[in-house]
């Protein structure tokens, strides 16, 4: 799946960036939790930092990391999904949590990882880099 190193382990994968948008995102989750009684005004303050002070997305997870799954008020919005099967997505979300999950998609052929969003416990299907 990953590219082996000369010791034979595992290379480690590239890393994504987290972006201004991922960051409102998680904020507003945390926000959300603070409203609701899930943190109090330390806990708010130590994750905001940590999302604040992440440069990657898979540092952000610890910030949304135990926080109980949040209900909605009603059915969810509907996105248009026409250009993608599943959950599929280009890189992973800020926040998202790598599973060891991985499958071929019959499709495209590409080895995909299995994310999960802790914001919603959905699942996404991201694509493993290509081995060298």
């Amino acid at each position: 799946m990953g590219a082996e190193n000369a010791s034979g382990q595992q290379a480690p994968q590239p890393r994504a960036r987290v972006g201004d948008a991922d960051r409102e995102r998680l904020l507003q989750l945390l926000r959300e939790h603070y409203a609701r009684g899930n943190l109090d005004d330390a806990g708010l303050d130590l994750r905001t930092g940590m999302i604040l002070s992440a440069t990657y997305t898979d540092e952000t997870a610890a910030a949304v990391a135990g926080l109980p799954l949040l209900t909605s008020q009603g059915p969810a919005p509907r996105r248009d999904r026409s250009r993608r099967r599943h959950a599929q997505s280009d890189r992973p979300g800020a926040g998202w949590v790598p599973t060891s999950e991985r499958f071929k998609d019959p499709t495209s052929r590409l080895v995909m990882r299995v994310w999960i969003d802790p914001a919603d416990d959905s699942r996404h299907y991201v694509p493993e880099p290509p081995s060298a």
